[in-house]
């Protein structure tokens, strides 16, 4: 079988995320009738059928679903690749840690780089924060990211736990549940549950991740929907500690705890990030020791 290339690989991608030709084609900036003309190229050079057309719809085979679902972590790893080969041919040794703000179990993140600095051939670590922290690990932007289990797909990833939280539910003052000691799950059903951009699987066409809630970009935007009224969201306990003062957190004693992890590419053969790692998980240790105690 002939090699796939990236830009075919591309275009099918947004395609089958759009599910509309015409859609896709202003995504990628380009005209429709060459999309669809590469579309066909890579069918034919599969031997299968990835979308069904007709003239009112666009729908994805099971060969376009399963291309969907393994062609974007495949575009990521070579993006990742070319990424990680930049940043290693610059002559500057660093590391970059992605995370959300405030996602660090409630103040752990300066304990962790103290901890690493003492290591011998630490080199530099630059931060990168935004939702979007697995996203930037799995593309290359970041050596490792603190993330949340089991709110993401660690599919590639090796992963340490660091420490465990109790979740509460992020309300805005005036909230029916507001003035609770404390809620239940059900208690939230029918309520709109903010969703993360990032945290969308690869193999979802645009817009139908269920769930009702709007779906959110950063940790601002999220606080300014719950101050309106138009979502909640369920986090970490340590989340308390970056409300505003129109918003509160109310504790919910069914939610599933959730877990902070350092997590890295399972292939990384990096010194300075095994390092990191090793450091990482002593200081972790020592903070849930000295908090429980």
């Amino acid at each position: 079988m002939d090699v796939v290339e990236t830009r075919e690989l591309t275009y099918f991608l947004a395609v089958a995320r759009e599910l509309h030709f015409g859609r896709a084609a202003a995504s990628l900036g380009i005209a429709q009738p060459p999309l669809s003309r590469a579309i066909g190229r890579l069918e034919r050079r599969l031997g299968v059928t990835l979308l069904e057309r007709t003239s009112r719809r666009v729908a994805l085979t099971p060969a376009g679903e399963t291309l969907l679902a393994e062609g974007g972590a495949a575009l990521d790893a070579v993006a990742a690749a070319v990424r990680r080969t930049r940043r290693a041919g610059t002559g500057a040794p660093r590391l970059v840690l992605a995370m959300k703000p405030g996602g660090d179990g409630g103040g752990l993140l300066p304990l962790l780089l103290a901890a690493y600095e003492r290591e011998p051939g630490a080199v530099p670590v630059e931060m990168l924060f935004g939702y979007g922290a697995a996203q930037a690990l799995r593309d290359g932007r970041a050596d490792a990211a603190l993330l949340y289990a089991p709110r993401q797909d660690f599919t590639g990833l090796a992963v340490e736990e660091l420490l465990e939280e109790a979740q509460v539910a992020v309300l805005p003052k005036g909230h029916r549940l507001a003035d609770r000691e404390e809620v239940s799950m059900a208690d939230l059903g029918g309520e709109p549950r903010a969703r993360p951009a990032y945290g969308l699987p690869h193999g979802l066409p645009h817009g139908s991740d269920p769930g009702g809630g709007p779906v959110i970009h950063d940790a601002g935007q999220l606080m300014q929907l719950i101050a309106l009224g138009r979502a909640i969201a369920v986090l970490p306990a340590s989340t308390r500690r970056l409300l505003r003062e129109d918003l509160t957190a109310v504790p919910v004693r069914d939610a599933e705890p959730t877990t902070l992890v350092l997590a890295w590419p399972e292939a990384s053969r990096s010194r300075p990030l095994a390092a990191f790692v090793r450091s990482t998980a002593a200081a972790a240790a020592e903070f849930t020791a000295s908090h429980q105690g």
